[in-house]
Parts: structure tokens; C-alpha cells; sequence
């Protein structure tokens, strides 16, 4: 019989994040290349299958050629970690940036660290490893918190603890995901931020999230900027007074073409004596200077 041996403490990476599994009494069954289950060795690069569980949809060339650098000047510093599968081979766990790194230098072998894991763990382990990371946009966090909580079956409370995060930031990610898919596409191209988004997801009507997007992308809006545009927005109609109700028809009439004109819902105050007031709102300088302009182009 095979003599059991004690899995390697790695520091605090993901063997601390995530919980011990039952399959990992770990055995002497030896691999491919003489590989040990639950040690470090060089692992021909030919031998390892891409995980099909990556969360990561997007490697800039550019951060994989800087790595490669890197990794040109110091070695890989880190392992990789691969999972031994039914059939004797090596799935990719964790690690696809250096591993795609090693691959443009032209490497044939690469630090593994080779553990057991099933489909879930595997799952388990590339999500949390990705969301460590500095480099995910906004909206691949999201989706990867989601898929943690959908497939492995976390509450937001549990999934704080696994990945060191506090739970109302978990929130704030996942409430992107509300947000109209073109809006995530903006973020996820460097269009608009987080605080952007952030604060468009206040607006509950997807085709208005859209209006509020456009506005920000034509008028370079800042977050500040947006946060007074959705507060605007979201103004809980003041109930009119009769005087408001008894608008003569001719500034009825008019209050669309103001509106369209200067880009803005305007408001229109009357006294009882017939004077008035039109109320035109700006969101930010730009907002303003660009309002300015319509002025003086008339005047």
C-alpha cells in the first residue's frame, strides 16, 4: 500500500481561502513525469489541458509580455497549480497568465503544484485565485462572485470569508450586474468606471440606464457629476399646485421644445399675476459651459 504523505502548506494563497477537500489524503499515486500528488515539480508544458472552469475572459497581450519578462529575468515565482484528472493528465487549475507567459518565452517545462480537486473545487479554485487579482474589470468580478454563489452554492456572508472580502463590497459588485449589458460592456472597456456604474444601477428602468450612459459618455461626465444626474432623475415628483395645473396652453405647448432644445427636463413656475419663471438644471461645468454656448449663439 502506498504511504499517505502531508500536503505542502503553501502560505496563505488559496489552500488558506478555501476549504481542505475530501479527496485531498493525499497519496504517494504517482503521475505523468513521476509527478507526485500534493508536491511541486517541473511539469512539461505539453501535458497541461486549459481549464474549462476560467473565469477570465480577457489576457491583455501587453501583461502577459510583461510577465514574460519578468519571468525571463526571475523564474516563475509563484506555481502554478494543476489538477490530475481521471485519465493521468494535468488540468489547469490556477496560474493561466503564467502559464500563457511561459509559453511566449518559449519554455517546455513550468513549476505545478499537483493536487486532486473535482469539477466544483476546480471551479472553486480558478474564481477565487481570479478575484485576488488586481487586473479583473469590474464586471468579471461580478459574474465570478455570482457563478462562486450559483455553482459552489455560497451565501454572500460565506463567500466574505472565502475570498477577504467584506460582504458589502461582494454587494456592490453583484449590483452591477443589474445594470443594462451595453453598460456593462462600457465598463468592461474602460468607457465609464465603477463609480459610474455604480451609481447608474440606482435607476430601476434599463432603458433610462441607457439615456444616463449616453449622457455621460457625451458630456464626460464625472462620478460626481453622475451621482447629481440620478439624484435629479430620481426626485420624487412634488405634487403640483393648482396653479401648476392651470399652465395656459401656450406654455404647455412650449415646455417640450425648451426641453429638447437645451438637453435637459426644464420647470416652468407661474404666479398668480401670469409671471414666470423657466428653470434650467446643469450637471456639471462642462454641463454648463455647453448651455452657456446655446445662449450666446442666439444672442
Amino acid at each position: 500500500m502506498a504511504k499517505a504523505i502531508k500536503k505542502q502548506v503553501l502560505g496563505r494563497g488559496l489552500s488558506a481561502l478555501l476549504k481542505d477537500s475530501k479527496n485531498e489524503d493525499f497519496t504517494s499515486d504517482r503521475a505523468n513525469n513521476g509527478a507526485q500528488i500534493g508536491n511541486i515539480i517541473e511539469l512539461d508544458l505539453e501535458l497541461i489541458e486549459m481549464n474549462p472552469f476560467q473565469p477570465r475572459t480577457q489576457f491583455k497581450e501587453e501583461n502577459i509580455r510583461e510577465l514574460a519578462t519578468s519571468i525571463q529575468e526571475l523564474g516563475v515565482i509563484q506555481p502554478i497549480t494543476v489538477r490530475k484528472t481521471i485519465d493521468d493528465d494535468f488540468q489547469l487549475v490556477s496560474g493561466e497568465r503564467r502559464f500563457r507567459a511561459c509559453k511566449l518565452l518559449g519554455l517546455k517545462t513550468i513549476p505545478a503544484y499537483i493536487r486532486i480537486a473535482n469539477d466544483q473545487e476546480a471551479l472553486e479554485m480558478a474564481l477565487v485565485e481570479n478575484i485576488q487579482r488586481q487586473d479583473l474589470d469590474p464586471i468579471e468580478i461580478a459574474l465570478s462572485y455570482q457563478r462562486l454563489m450559483d455553482d459552489v452554492k455560497l451565501t454572500q456572508e460565506q463567500m466574505s470569508q472565502r475570498v477577504g472580502k467584506k460582504r458589502s463590497t461582494i454587494a456592490n459588485y453583484l449590483r452591477l450586474l443589474k445594470l443594462e449589458p451595453l453598460i456593462q460592456t462600457g465598463m468592461r472597456d474602460g468607457f465609464i468606471s465603477m463609480g459610474h456604474g455604480r451609481t447608474i444601477v440606482n435607476i430601476s428602468s434599463l432603458s433610462d440606464q441607457i439615456k444616463i450612459y449616453k449622457e455621460i459618455i457625451s458630456k464626460k461626465l464625472s462620478v460626481r457629476a453622475t451621482e447629481n444626474l440620478v439624484k435629479e432623475y430620481n426626485k420624487p415628483t412634488s405634487v403640483k399646485s393648482p396653479i401648476q395645473n392651470e399652465l395656459p396652453e401656450f406654455v404647455k405647448n412650449g415646455i417640450p421644445k425648451i426641453a429638447n432644445y437645451f438637453g435637459h427636463k426644464i420647470n416652468i413656475k407661474m404666479e398668480k399675476n401670469g409671471n414666470g419663471k423657466i428653470l434650467i438644471p446643469f450637471h456639471s461645468k462642462e454641463d454648463y459651459d455647453r448651455i452657456l454656448k446655446l445662449l450666446k449663439s442666439d444672442l
